[in-house]
């Protein structure tokens, strides 16, 4: 069997970028009139709303803020927008219908006015180069800037999104379209369950313990006494400004060692795995508990189930959900005994049927296993059914031999 489907897909790579000093005011003057447009014009689309509610057409789109923004550009007072790229500005406009169109699909709330002290960006769409061997990005309207290009970049370039950190950092994210060949499943590996929790950051069904690197609250002391520092600053001052970058710079190097976490151990995971069943945690809900919250966003779960979903598909790896109310942990694996009254402070028990001791987080990553091996199983015996036509199935229950037709992509 050949596989030779191939798969389109977009892939992001991030480098750093290092403006001089004429450069620097040239890419905040981009910053700030992106983030103008963008303002404004959410403002304006709330007001027509406000104004238009229960009417024909209540709501502006992206094709009219598009009309109203080159009128605008044409006003003597807002000359100064004609200095930056207007694809730019476009981008902006698209960004704030893409957030509406999020906000009415429920994927996310109402968009929000952008502020100058967050995080800056705007993308450039088109007319930019790369020149690797030079490690130069051109763009349009701005000299040549600095680039470091530590990875190589494969596929076609699409367009360019640049960004400025809270702590002042650049950066430049390359959207490529990649040629993602379809790899057959693993046959060779293992099958193991997995169990997230704050104790050990995941259990296996192996046995394997990978202990929480807890790297934010490993930075609190650092990050309090930053704080107490940024605090006594008078406002407005040049050491108020020295105090916040040091305080944004902790929170990025907490961010980057998360994610480095993250990656590494999730294509550790991918490599070592024919086969891994998780568990469909609501991270949004278990977020609530204001107890555990600060815990569960330092360990980044959410992050690292998308980060097995993208790389299994890359890897040949098959990923498995089991639904979150599962009981994983009350359940004896070895006869399927359930312990309704086991508390979140018993890390062992004994199974009262079958004498068996357990390790609370093993025991779960076994039953995500044997959950998630019969699940696979439903669902491969219900898909050979849902490939048939239903002439082919009529046949089958008649016990009529049928000729299948090879799938698409297999030799």
């Amino acid at each position: 069997m050949c596989y030779n489907n191939a798969m389109i897909t977009n892939q992001a790579f991030k480098f750093r970028l290092y403006p001089n000093a004429e450069q620097r005011p040239a890419l905040d003057r981009q910053f700030g009139c992106v983030r103008f447009v963008y303002n404004h014009f959410l403002r304006l689309r709330m007001d027509y709303y406000a104004a238009h509610k229960g009417k024909e057409k209540q709501g502006l789109n992206y094709n009219d803020t598009s009309r109203m923004l080159t009128a605008l550009k044409r006003q003597p007072e807002h000359a100064w927008l004609q200095e930056v790229n207007s694809q730019a500005l476009q981008v902006a406009l698209r960004n704030l219908d893409t957030a509406y169109g999020n906000f009415f699909a429920g994927r996310a709330k109402f968009p929000r006015f952008k502020s100058r002290r967050d995080k800056q960006s705007f993308g450039v769409p088109q007319h930019f180069t790369l020149d690797i061997e030079r490690g130069c990005l051109t763009l349009p309207k701005l000299t040549p800037l600095k680039i470091v290009v530590h990875r190589p970049v494969t596929g076609t370039l699409k367009s360019v999104t640049i960004t400025r950190s809270p702590s002042g950092r650049y950066f430049a994210s390359l959207m490529c379209e990649v040629e993602v060949q379809d790899r057959p499943p693993k046959r060779k590996g293992k099958e193991i369950g997995l169990d997230l929790g704050l104790k050990s950051f995941a259990v296996t069904s192996q046995g394997e313990k990978i202990d929480p690197p807890q790297h934010l609250r490993r930075a609190e002391k650092m990050l309090c006494r930053l704080q107490r520092q940024l605090s006594r600053k008078q406002k407005g001052s040049q050491n108020r400004e020295k105090a916040r970058v040091k305080v944004a710079r902790l929170h990025e190097k907490v961010a980057n060692q998360r994610a480095d976490f993250l990656h590494k151990q999730s294509r550790r995971l991918i490599d070592e795995s024919q086969a891994i069943y998780v568990e469909d945690l609501n991270v949004k809900g278990l977020l609530t508990n204001h107890h555990l919250a600060k815990s569960i966003s330092d360990a980044g779960w959410g992050e690292f189930l998308r980060q097995l979903q993208y790389k299994g598909a890359w890897y040949g790896c098959r990923l498995e959900a089991i639904g979150p109310f599962f009981p994983s942990s009350k359940l004896c694996h070895r006869c399927g005994y359930r312990k309704t009254d086991l508390t979140l402070a018993e890390r062992e028990w004994d199974c009262p049927e079958c004498h068996t001791h357990h390790d609370r987080d093993v025991n779960a990553a076994l039953n995500i296993l044997f959950e998630g091996r019969a699940k696979s199983a439903m669902k491969r015996r219900a898909g050979i059914a849902r490939t048939q036509t239903p002439g082919e199935i009529r046949a089958r229950r008649a016990g009529l031999r049928t000729r299948k037709l090879p799938p698409s992509g297999v030799e």
